[in-house]
C-alpha cells in the first residue's frame, strides 16, 4: 500500500499521562517541593500515552501482495518480546490470523519516531490502546475500500482473517487496499471488549524464534552495506583523559589502511577488513593528558549522602532525630554496574549527498537522527535510522556517540564503514549504573515502626542522558531514575521521609535495567526485615501490618500474601538454609519474592525463587513470565556477583570472568512465577520483578548467619 497520504481528518486520540500541555504546565506546577513530590508519585504510577509522530493508521500498517500485514513499529525488540505481543494487539483487533504479521522497526523514513524510545518496560503499555486503535481504523479503511470495489454497502461486510465478505463476495485487504493512494481515515471505530479477543491474554509462540534459532542476520553485528569498509577507534582508557598527541604514520603504511582520521578526543582507522583495521590501530602511538587519576576511594569519597544536591523526595509526618537513642540507623551501599550485554556496541553508516543513514542496534531511534544531523550538519530529515534487533539493551543502547564516528568516518571516505567496539572498549566506555550509598533510620513503638526514613546518594541516572533533556533536571530537582524504589510504600507508617543526594560523577552513568529499583528495594526490605526481628514479628506480617486501604497498598498486600503462600514462607532456619522475604512497587507494578538460600563454604546459592507480580493484563502470560525469569536472574547476578571499580584511573574490569556475572551454576533450579491481572490494560512488567531479589536473598543470609549484610554484591565476611 502507498504510504502516499493526505492529512487526515483527525488524529489519534491518545490517552491517559501528561500530553503537551501538561509538561508546558510543569514548570508552574513543580516550582515548590510539596508539588514536586506530588508529581514524583505520579510519575511512579504513570504509563505515558505514545508520545511520538506518525499518529495515522497507514503510516504504521502495510499490506503485502500475499496478505501479510507489516507492522512498522516504533518500539525495538531487545529481546523482551514486544514484537510479538504487538503481533497479538494487531491480529485481534485488524482481524488477521497472527502468521499474516510481521513486525519492523520503524526506520526514521517511514516518518514514525517514538518520543519516548524504548525502555522503561513501557512498550506493550503505553501502545496498547492506540495500536489498537490503529488495527481497528485499518481494518475498517480495508472494508470501506472493498465495500467501493465489491459495490455493496460497508454495512454488510464483515471480515475474518484479512478477508473481507458480504453478499456473497470476498475480498483480501491486499486486494481492497491495492493501488490505493490519498486515503481518508476513517474515526476509530469502537473496539472489541477483551474478552472476544483469540490472541490478546493467551501464550503465543514468539514470532521471532525461527530466525533467532536458526542464526539469521537480524541484529546490528550483522548488518551490512554493499562495498563496505571497516573501522577501528581509540579512546581514552582513562577517565577524564584528553588526546594530546597521535602519530599514525605507521599506521596509515600498514596493509589495507584506507584513512586514519584524528577527531576531538578519537582516532579512527578505516580499512577494507576489520583485521587489518585492527592491526594498523595498535600502530597509532597517543598520548593522554590525563588530569587526575580516580580511584575507588575517591569515588566513595564524593558519593555519600549529605553532598550532593539534595531533594526530598517523600514527606510525611514529622523527621526522626539521628541523635535520639531510641534512633536505628544502619548504612549500605551499591557498586558500580556495567550492562555487559553479550552485543557490543557499534554501526554501519553511510553518508552521501547530504543524506546519511545508519543501521544499528538502538533503544532511541530519534535521538540517534538527532545526533548524527546536528554532527553532520544535515536536517534531520536526511538521516535515516534502520533499527535492529538488539543483543541486549537494559539501558545500554540509550548511549549511540558510536553512530557519529561510524557516519564521520563515511562521510571522510564516501564510502559505508561498519564500526563496532571491542570487548574491552564496551566494558570501559559503558554508561554504568551509578554507585549509591544509603542511610536508612527507624523508630519503633511497641512492636511496630513509627518512624521510616531513607537518605540516598546516586550519580546519574536520568539526568545528563540523552532522552532527558537538560531543562527537566532543574525542573525536577531530582533525578528521578535513581528516585526508582527509593520512596517508602508503607503507607501506615506515621512518619516517613526519603532524601536524595544527587552527584554528578567524572565517568559516564546512566539508565540500567530497574535503574534505583535494585539497590533502593535492597535497603528498605533491608531494613524492614531487621525491624521485623527486632520486633519479634513474622516479616510478611510485619509488612502486612503497616500497608493501609489505598488501592495502591490493597495491590501490595494482596501480592505478599500470594508469594507467602505460593511460597511456602517461613522465617525459621533449618541448618544451612533459609527462605528471604521481599516486596516492592514500581511503575504501579507491585512485586514479591520468596528465595530459598543456602550458605555453603562462605558461598550464597539461590535454589528457588517464589515470584508474584501484579501485570495488569497479560497480553501473553508467558513473555511475562520471562520477563520476571529474566529480571530475576539478572538482580541475583547484580546483587551477588556483578561489580566495577576502579584502579589507576582507569574502570575495570574490562572482559568476561573478571567482570563476575550469574553462570548457570548460580541461577535457581526452580523459579515459580504467578500473575495476578488486576486491571484490563497491561502494565509495565520488564523491570518491577527485579525490585526484590537482592533483599530478599539478603533477607534469607540473615537468618541463617546471623550477618546483615549491607552492601552489594552480597558478600559474607
Amino acid at each position: 500500500m502507498s504510504k502516499t497520504k493526505k492529512t487526515s481528518r483527525r488524529k489519534f486520540l491518545i490517552r491517559g499521562g501528561l500530553g503537551t500541555i501538561g509538561v508546558l504546565a510543569l514548570g508552574t506546577y513543580v516550582f515548590r517541593n510539596p508539588m514536586r513530590r506530588g508529581m514524583y508519585e505520579l510519575v511512579e504510577s504513570l504509563v505515558p500515552p505514545y508520545s511520538g509522530t506518525g499518529t495515522e493508521a497507514n503510516l504504521w500498517f502495510e499490506m503485502t501482495k500475499d496478505n501479510k500485514v507489516i507492522l512498522h513499529s516504533p518500539k525495538v525488540e531487545m529481546g523482551q518480546g514486544t514484537f510479538t505481543a504487538f503481533a497479538q494487539i494487531v491480529a485481534d483487533e485488524l482481524d488477521v490470523n497472527i502468521n499474516q504479521v510481521i513486525v519492523k522497526a520503524a526506520e526514521t523514513a517511514t516518518g514514525i519516531v517514538d518520543g519516548m524510545s524504548t525502555g522503561g518496560s513501557l512498550s506493550v503499555a503505553s501502545l496498547f490502546q492506540p495500536m489498537r486503535e490503529m488495527a481497528a481504523t485499518m481494518r475498517e479503511l480495508a472494508k470501506a475500500q472493498a465495500a467501493e470495489k465489491l459495490g455493496v454497502a460497508v454495512a454488510s461486510l464483515s471480515t475474518a482473517d484479512g478477508v473481507v465478505s458480504g453478499d456473497g463476495k470476498t475480498m483480501t485487504y491486499a486486494e481492497a487496499l491495492a493501488d490505493a493512494k490519498n486515503l481518508e481515515l476513517p474515526d476509530t471505530p469502537k473496539l472489541r471488549p477483551i474478552k472476544d479477543y483469540k490472541f490478546i491474554g493467551k501464550p503465543v509462540q514468539r514470532i521471532d524464534l525461527r530466525a533467532k534459532v536458526v542464526g539469521e542476520p537480524i541484529f546490528g553485528m550483522d548488518a551490512e552495506m554493499p562495498d563496505m569498509l571497516h573501522a577501528a577507534i581509540i579512546r581514552p582508557t582513562h577517565i577524564g583523559a584528553s588526546l594530546k598527541s597521535a602519530d599514525t604514520s605507521a599506521a596509515e603504511a600498514m596493509p589495507g589502511v584506507v584513512k586514519v582520521m584524528k577527531v576531538d578526543n578519537w582516532v579512527g582507522v578505516i580499512a577494507n577488513s576489520y583485521p587489518e583495521a585492527l592491526a594498523a590501530k595498535r600502530k597509532v602511538k597517543v598520548e593522554w593528558d590525563i588530569p587526575k587519576k580516580w580511584t575507588e576511594e575517591g569515588i566513595r569519597e564524593i558519593m555519600q549522602v549529605g553532598k550532593g544536591n539534595k531533594m526530598i523526595t517523600q514527606k510525611v509526618g514529622s523527621a526522626l532525630d539521628p541523635d535520639d537513642a531510641e534512633t536505628i540507623s544502619m548504612e549500605f551501599t551499591s557498586p558500580i554496574g556495567a550492562h555487559a550485554q553479550i552485543e557490543p556496541n557499534g554501526a554501519v553508516a553511510y553518508v552521501k549527498d547530504g543524506k546519511a543513514t545508519i543501521k544499528l542496534s538502538t533503544q532511541v531511534i530519534g535521538v540517534t537522527q538527532r545526533q548524527v544531523a546536528e554532527a553532520l550538519g544535515l536536517e534531520a530529515e536526511n538521516v535515516n535510522i534502520i533499527g535492529t534487533y538488539l543483543g541486549g539493551g537494559f539501558g545500554r543502547r540509550l548511549n549511540t556517540d558510536h553512530a557519529v564516528h561510524a557516519a564521520l568516518m563515511s562521510r571522510e571516505v564516501g564510502k559505508p564503514v561498519k564500526y563496532f567496539f571491542t570487548r574491552k572498549e564496551e566494558f570501559q566506555h559503558d554508561a554504568f549504573r551509578p554507585p549509591t550509598h544509603h542511610i536508612v533510620r527507624g523508630k519503633m513503638n511497641n512492636g511496630t515502626l513509627e518512624a521510616l526514613e531513607h537518605h540516598y546518594a546516586s550519580g546519574d541516572v536520568a539526568i545528563n542522558s540523552l532522552i532527558m533533556p537538560p531543562a527537566m533536571s532543574s525542573i525536577l530537582g531530582t533525578d528521578v531514575g535513581a528516585m526508582r524504589g527509593g520512596n517508602i510504600m508503607y503507607d501506615k507508617i506515621p512518619n516517613q521521609r526519603a532524601v536524595q543526594w544527587h552527584k554528578t560523577l567524572p565517568f559516564a552513568t546512566s539508565f540500567w535495567r530497574s535503574l534505583g529499583l535494585l539497590a533502593n528495594t535492597f535497603v528498605i526490605e533491608s531494613f524492614v526485615d531487621e525491624m521485623a526481628l527486632k520486633a519479634g514479628k513474622n516479616p510478611v506480617e510485619f509488612r502486612l501490618a503497616m500497608l493501609g486501604e489505598e488501592e495502591a497498598s490493597k495491590r501490595i498486600k494482596k501480592v505478599i500474601e500470594l508469594a507467602a503462600q505460593k511460597g511456602g514462607y517461613t522465617d525459621k532456619a533449618t541448618g544451612n538454609r533459609a527462605m528471604g522475604f521481599a516486596a516492592s512497587i514500581d511503575t504501579n507494578v507491585p512485586c514479591a519474592h520468596v528465595v530459598e538460600v543456602s550458605v555453603e563454604d562462605g558461598q550464597i546459592k539461590v535454589h528457588k525463587v517464589t515470584c508474584v507480580l501484579d501485570c495488569g493484563l497479560a497480553v501473553n502470560p508467558d513473555q511475562v513470565k520471562a520477563q520476571c525469569e529474566g529480571c530475576i536472574i539478572m538482580g541475583i547476578s547484580g546483587a551477588v556477583h556483578e561489580r566495577m571499580t576502579l584502579k589507576d584511573g582507569q574502570l575495570v574490569p574490562t572482559i568476561y570472568g573478571p567482570y563476575d556475572m550469574a553462570l548457570m551454576r548460580n541461577s535457581p533450579k526452580k523459579i515459580d512465577v504467578h500473575l495476578i491481572e488486576g486491571s484490563e490494560v497491561p502494565l509495565p512488567v520488564g523491570e518491577p520483578p527485579l525490585g526484590p531479589i537482592g533483599a530478599a536473598i539478603g533477607n534469607a543470609v540473615r537468618r541463617i548467619t546471623g550477618e546483615r549484610l549491607r552492601d552489594l554484591p552480597l558478600t559474607l565476611s
